[in-house]
């Protein structure tokens, strides 16, 4: 059997469809979405080599057309949990043993299979499923998934190839073990391509997975489980439950060989997790790897310099996009006196400009649903309150329906307290709070900025002043892991920009870097002496 040092594909971001009026890509998304949306199907969980239906199921729907059934996905017993540790654990010997190249030569066809044949049934699948337009599907589920399936292979191979110095008459080197147990991964609805990457990337380096992607992302992450059987995953690396997410949860860390949790969803949740796993510590083999991506209330500052055009347009995007359920989204904003009556005409056209909410199926729509009625009920609320408040003003949107989809209309909230609840809360929806402050009080705002939001994630500085940018990249360097000059406070790509976030946004650990991969091995030195001594006599001794 030949041996080598290889060298994995130089991973490239995958190119963006542009699904325009009469492109193959849109006739054949559009073909698969009608296919997914008068289908029904049924989800098993995936143990091993079984797909398991249960006594109990949930039915699927689309968030915009909530009344209309997809499909059903199956609940699983703590019985099945357990039989999903169990199948993890006698897999990960082999697994764990398997060389490194072919492990990457799964994830790669993986990529590939997304890129080509199973691109319009992931799009179409999330569309369905997280109510996203076209667009936002594309670059989640088709490009950024095929990025973290390439680059995590590259940065696999760059830290295997990582290795110390040897001396003279010795030879030192190092393992990247995978971790010793099993690794619960956690996954959120809002993305596909999250939902995907976090058990493969802790399954990329050796270790074996149980996945609990989100009650509301099922259908789509039937796809990726399909998208990996055919890669060629092994049976048991990674096992697919979902139901209960306290008995799942707590069957796992009551587990001795629990050893790390990926996590992308809410602040509370990931603490609540901390604690547990802090709780069971004595029971358990190894000190269990934590790493998690929450919540963010997400910030663009305008100096005076900055081009209102440039800011409106920021805002946006920024707060829109996907219905504002990023992790990234602008929620608030701080606008200069001097420019902020055009900035926020600018943005109210911007908004007027829109299509009512509708579903993705119609392209012409760039705000869809949110994703459930949870959700819409929060939104509405808070837009509720705003309307009664005295320190603040609905001045665009402000409108929503729930009685076919959870329909909310971008809405901009304007606020003369920078404390006001919408400009502290993490809403996760398409709501924006502006403050307005004067132009003399640049430097006073950033501290405000910065002190304002227990998130960390991302933030956005607009401006055509180069001193004003420094001031605030350095007034700002904790309140984003993600910093963003002149652009939206959205849409890291894999490959460019590392995501994460500290305080209560995480713990830093930069989805779509070697930063990430670093956390599910466990390194192990190995020192071989060549010619071994004989004598425990130092020359000092004489």
């Amino acid at each position: 059997m030949g041996k080598g040092f290889f060298q994995v594909p130089t991973a490239i971001n995958e190119p963006i469809k542009s699904y325009a009026p009469g492109s193959s890509e849109r006739d054949e998304v559009l073909e698969q979405y009608k296919e997914y949306y008068n289908g029904n199907i049924e989800v098993p969980l995936y143990i091993g080599a079984l797909e398991i239906k249960t006594s109990h199921t949930r039915p699927m729907s689309p968030p915009h057309d909530h009344k209309h059934v997809v499909g059903h996905y199956h609940l699983a017993e703590q019985t099945h949990v357990e039989k999903a540790i169990e199948n993890s654990l006698a897999s990960r010997a082999v697994w764990a043993d398997l060389s490194w190249e072919q492990r990457a030569a799964i994830f790669l066809k993986a990529a590939e299979l997304i890129a080509g044949p199973y691109r319009a049934k992931i799009n179409a699948a999330t569309m369905i499923a997280q109510s996203k337009n076209i667009h936002q599907a594309e670059i989640d589920a088709a490009c950024e998934l095929i990025d973290f399936l390439r680059f995590n292979v590259e940065y696999m191979s760059q830290i295997y190839e990582e290795q110390p110095d040897s001396a003279e008459g010795i030879w030192n080197r190092v393992e990247y073990r995978p971790l010793e147990g099993f690794v619960y991964a956690i996954t959120p609805f809002n993305f596909t391509a999250i939902a995907g990457n976090l058990p493969a990337s802790a399954a990329m380096m050796g270790n074996v997975v149980v996945w609990k992607p989100s009650d509301s992302q099922i259908f789509s992450a039937k796809v990726i489980v399909d998208v990996f059987k055919e890669a060629g995953l092994p049976d048991g690396v990674i096992n697919v439950v979902y139901g209960d997410p306290v008995m799942i949860t707590k069957t796992v860390l009551d587990s001795p060989d629990f050893a790390g949790i990926h996590f992308t969803g809410s602040t509370h949740v990931f603490k609540e997790l901390w604690k547990q796993i802090g709780n069971n510590i004595h029971n358990y083999k190894t000190y269990p790897r934590i790493v998690g991506e929450t919540g963010g209330k997400d910030f663009i500052i305008a100096h005076p310099t900055a081009k209102p055009r440039q800011v409106a347009t920021a805002i946006t995007r920024g707060s829109f996009e996907f219905q504002g359920q990023k992790c990234s989204a602008a929620s608030r904003v701080y606008l200069p006196k001097s420019t902020a009556d055009e900035i926020l005409d600018l943005v109210k056209k911007d908004v007027a400009s829109f299509n009512k909410p509708g579903s993705p199926e119609d392209m012409s729509n760039f705000i869809t649903a949110v994703i459930h009625e949870g959700s819409f009920d929060k939104l509405a609320k808070y837009i509720d309150q705003a309307k009664k408040d005295e320190n603040a003003e609905v001045i665009a949107g402000g409108g929503y329906d729930k009685s076919v989809g959870y329909f909310i209309e971008p809405t901009v909230i304007l606020t003369t307290d920078p404390h006001y609840t919408t400009m502290e809360t993490e809403l996760f929806g398409p709501v924006v709070t502006i403050y307005v402050y004067d132009d003399q009080d640049w430097s006073k705002t950033l501290t405000l900025v910065d002190s304002t939001s227990e998130y960390a994630l991302t933030g956005a500085v607009l401006s055509q002043d180069r001193y004003a940018i420094d001031e605030a990249t350095k007034a700002l360097q904790n309140c984003a892991g993600n910093f963003y000059i002149n652009d939206k406070p959205t849409g890291a790509v894999v490959g460019q920009q590392p995501f994460g976030g500290a305080r209560a946004s995480g713990t830093n650990d930069k989805a779509g870097s070697a930063q990430n991969l670093l956390r599910w091995v466990s390194p192990r030195l190995i020192k071989e002496t060549f010619v071994t001594p004989e004598n425990y006599r130092y020359p000092f001794l004489g």
